[in-house]
This record gives structure tokens, C-alpha cells and sequence, in this order.
């Protein structure tokens, strides 16, 4: 029976993560049955909404409702304005028609129930009691049927079992005197309370989730791996990847160019996940353990991209106009918010980060010019303006020397965060990223317990792939564990 509670109280989140669905390919035969589909499907959401409630705090379940303009939305509102609609004709029939009310009151009766806690022995009584279904029906036979005491209990009830959260909406039911808007009210209120009462549960488990969190997506994930063995393709290629960098760059670095450098498996690990902030969609599918992870990683690799952005312009200003004027009270802080202002969001297309950083010259050497010449009455030498105003510009490039420099940096601190681990304090900043180290220590540690906990739960998936890519058969394995 449709009604206002199976929108309010469906307890799927809407933007709960998930792994991309596996198909077969295009004109394939399916070669799974129905049933290990639909377990394989259990084991991707099951293994999702463990891993949301560990590692996202803030995770709390939301009414769902569909959107008004799409199809379901318009589907949902029509069936439920015919249903309320026909309960309205029925109670303002002559003499009254309760089929539909003694239904919806058994439903009532049933949510009521749901919210129960063991304790509530005395109350669960009282329920059974003045919501005894064969006596509603008596009194509807004979005509004595009151419906608003009892939904002067159902009020009352509601507001002894809910969160004080709810406690306006419990007045507001005590209002409403026309019979269908109060039963309609009455649903959406429980659907919210139920929904509170699951939230409740979360919060108070977590604690214990935390403790068995790494065995048990390990072991959720190794039951997805048995029935779709494919579900490491993407991990081994993003590992790859990762593995070529760092094979490169320790040759680079070698004093002996020809002889091979041992990679580590630990370093290998870091840079691929470091990756993940600079992922493009264009790039290869994202790797299969990481992605629950994704909704959190990518706006760090944005604010990532920002805060090298950010350092890049502080940097160039800073060599321009000495450093007699960042040491004013109040320029730096003046300067970032500009920055901030006039990049945010710009840089995700590259016409929109030439504008903004056109227009972001000329605020800077606005504002350059204002502290000079309050300090010592001159502005900027017009050459030294020029030069500063066409490097800010010049910064949308992604091989221009100033970025490529900070983004090194980034990528060494970050490197550094992962190597001490969770329990270490944060590394030493470079001189060129200090005026954006709080925020950057910020996005390392929130970087590194996403890695940390990944680490914890995929170590033994990443071993054997990354045994295979650095030590080849024949070789010894003297690399360190990948976890």
C-alpha cells in the first residue's frame, strides 16, 4: 500500500559509494546466473556501506525521495495523491468508510513497535493495548470509533520514543485536525524517526566496526575476487604505472645510470596512491580497492591542485617585491584570500585558469602596489610588474618551472607524510610551501588516513601484484611488504 513512509523511510543513502558494476562484454552471454549476480551485487553493497561508516564520520542514512521532474518522482506523487485522496472520499462518506484507517493504523502500530527498545516493556503493553486491532474494528462495527484519541495517543507515543530533533515537528502534529493530512503527517514523522533511530544505532556501533573493519572488507572483498577474479585488472595497471615512475626516477637519481637501482615496494605503493590526486577521467579506470575511497579523494586532489597554484603565486610575488612587504602585518593574509577567491573552481578547465589567473596578476600588483606605497610611498618598478603580471599568467601551464617546482615539493611532503605513518608528526615543510603549511598538513593528514587504512585492508591484495612487477621470476625477493 503506497504511503507517505516508504519515501521518508527507505534507508539507502543517495550518494553512498559503490565498485563499478562488472559486466559481461557486448555480445556476450552472460556466463553467471541470476542468483550469483544478485550475491555478488550484496557483497559490493554490503562491503560500500561497512566501509562509508568506518571511515566517514559524518555518514549518517537521509530520507530518500526522487526528484519531482524525473519519471519515478511523478509516478510516486500520483499513486500517493490517489491513495490519500481515496482515504479522504472513504471518511467523508455517510456514514464514514475505516477499511483504509484501520489499515493505516495497523501500520502505525507496526512502525511504533520497530522503535521499541527492550526495555520499553510497559509501553509495548500500553501499545497492544489501546491499539488492539480486533477492538478498533468492534468499535467501528458499532460506530464508536474515535479516531483523534487515538491519534492523540499515536502523538504523544511518537513524542515519548523521539529525538529531541523532532520535537517540533511532534507539535506540529498536534495541530493538524483533518483526519488524512494528520495520518499523512504521522507517517512522515515516524519515516524520519525510524530513520534517526538507524543513525542512532550506527553512531553507537562504530565503535565496534572500527575494531573489525579491516578483516571484514578484506574478507568481503575476497569473496567478490572469488566469483569475479577480473576485479583486480584495474589495480594491477595503476600499480604498474606506479612502478615505471618509480622505477625511473630512482635510475635518474642513480650516481651508476646504467646499473639497476632495487625499487621499493613501500615507495611504489606511495606514488600510486599519490597518483590518485592527480587523476584524470581520461586516464585508465580507477583501481578496483581504492574505489569506495573516491569521493573523498578527489576533492583533496582539487584542493591539491589549488594550494600549488596558491604557492606558486605567493612564491613569484614574494621574489618580485621582497620580502619587506610580506612581512607587513596582514599582506599575506589579504593576498591568500584574493588568491583563493578569484581561483576557486577555475582551475577544472584550462581557458577558465588562464582568465583567472590574468585577473589574479592584477589584483596582486593592485595589492602589492597599495602596501609599498603606504610603506615607502613608491610602487613596483613597471618592469618588475610586467615580468610578475606575465608569470602569474604564464602559471596555467602544466610544465611551467614555478608549478612543476611546488608540485615536486607537494609530492615530497606528501611522500613523507605516508613514510612516517599515522602515528609520527607531520615532516618538516620546505622554505617555498610555509605560507600554505597549515592547510597542506591539513590535506596530508586526511590523505594519509584514507592511505593508511587502504594499506591495512588491500596489503595482501597489493603484495603479489607488486612481487610479480619488481621482482621477476628468477630474481630475489628482497623488496619490503606492501603493507
Amino acid at each position: 500500500m503506497p504511503n507517505e513512509r516508504d519515501e521518508a523511510s527507505d534507508e539507502s543513502p543517495n550518494d553512498l559509494p559503490c565498485l563499478e558494476k562488472l559486466h559481461s562484454p557486448t555480445g556476450s552471454p552472460p556466463t553467471a546466473s541470476l542468483s550469483s549476480l544478485m550475491e555478488l551485487e550484496n557483497s559490493v553493497s554490503n562491503l560500500s556501506l561497512a566501509h562509508e561508516i568506518v571511515v566517514n564520520r559524518d555518514f549518517c542514512f537521509k530520507p530518500r525521495s526522487p526528484p519531482t521532474d524525473s519519471l519515478e518522482g511523478r509516478v510516486t506523487e500520483i499513486v500517493h495523491r490517489a491513495f490519500w485522496d481515496s482515504l479522504q472520499e472513504q471518511l467523508s462518506s455517510d456514514p464514514p468508510e475505516f477499511s483504509h484507517a484501520i489499515i493505516l493504523l495497523q501500520e502505525v502500530k507496526t512502525l511504533l513497535q520497530s522503535l521499541l527498545l527492550p526495555g520499553h516493556v510497559r509501553l509495548r503493553s500500553q501499545l497492544d493495548e489501546v491499539l488492539d486491532m480486533e477492538l478498533i474494528q468492534q468499535e467501528v462495527n458499532h460506530g464508536a470509533l474515535d479516531l483523534h484519541r487515538l491519534a492523540g495517543y499515536i502523538i504523544n507515543t511518537m513524542g515519548s520514543l523521539c529525538a529531541p530533533v523532532r520535537d517540533p515537528e511532534i507539535r506540529a502534529l498536534r495541530d493538524l485536525r483533518d483526519p488524512v493530512e494528520l495520518f499523512r503527517e504521522i507517517f512522515r514523522v515516524l519515516g524520519l524517526m525510524k530513520i534517526d533511530m538507524v543513525n542512532f544505532t550506527v553512531q553507537t556501533l562504530r565503535p565496534h566496526l572500527m575494531q573489525q573493519a579491516v578483516q571484514y572488507e578484506r574478507a568481503k572483498f575476497q569473496q567478490i575476487l572469488d566469483q569475479h577474479p577480473a576485479s583486480l585488472d584495474n589495480t594491477s595497471a595503476w600499480l604498474q604505472a606506479a612502478a615505471s615512475e618509480e622505477a625511473s626516477a630512482v635510475s635518474a637519481g642513480s650516481e651508476a645510470p646504467d646499473s639497476r637501482s632495487p625499487v621499493s615496494a613501500t615507495a611504489v605503493l606511495n606514488r600510486a596512491y599519490i597518483r590518485l590526486l592527480h587523476w584524470s577521467p581520461q586516464e585508465q579506470k580507477y583501481p578496483e580497492t581504492v574505489l569506495m575511497d573516491r569521493a573523498r579523494l578527489d576533492p583533496l586532489g582539487r584542493r591539491l591542485q589549488m594550494l600549488v597554484l596558491e604557492a606558486s603565486v605567493l612564491l613569484l610575488t614574494s621574489a618580485q617585491c621582497g620580502g619587506t612587504v610580506f612581512s607587513l602585518q596582514g599582506f599575506v593574509g589579504k593576498l591568500r584570500q584574493s588568491i583563493t577567491a578569484l581561483l576557486e573552481g577555475s582551475h577544472t578547465r584550462e581557458d577558465d585558469l588562464k582568465g583567472a589567473l590574468l585577473g589574479l596578476g592584477e589584483k596582486v600588483l593592485q595589492q602589492v602596489n597599495e602596501a609599498l606605497s603606504r610603506q615607502e610611498g613608491a610602487a613596483l618598478p613597471q618592469e618588475n610588474q610586467d615580468l610578475l603580471r606575465g608569470q602569474i599568467t604564464n602559471l596555467w601551464k602544466h610544465n611551467n618551472p614555478v608549478r612543476c617546482l611546488i608540485g615536486e615539493r607537494v609530492q615530497g611532503f606528501l611522500q613523507a607524510m605516508l613514510q612516517g605513518g599515522p602515528s609520527k608528526r607531520s615532516p618538516d615543510l620546505p622554505a617555498t610551501l610555509r605560507l600554505v603549511g597549515a592547510e597542506l598538513a591539513e590535506l596530508g593528514t586526511a590523505f594519509g588516513q584514507i592511505v593508511h587504512f587502504n594499506r591495512a585492508v588491500f596489503g595482501p591484495f597489493y603484495a603479489p601484484i607488486l612481487r610479480k612487477l619488481l621482482f621477476p621470476p628468477g630474481e630475489a625477493e628482497t623488496g619490503e611488504d606492501s603493507r
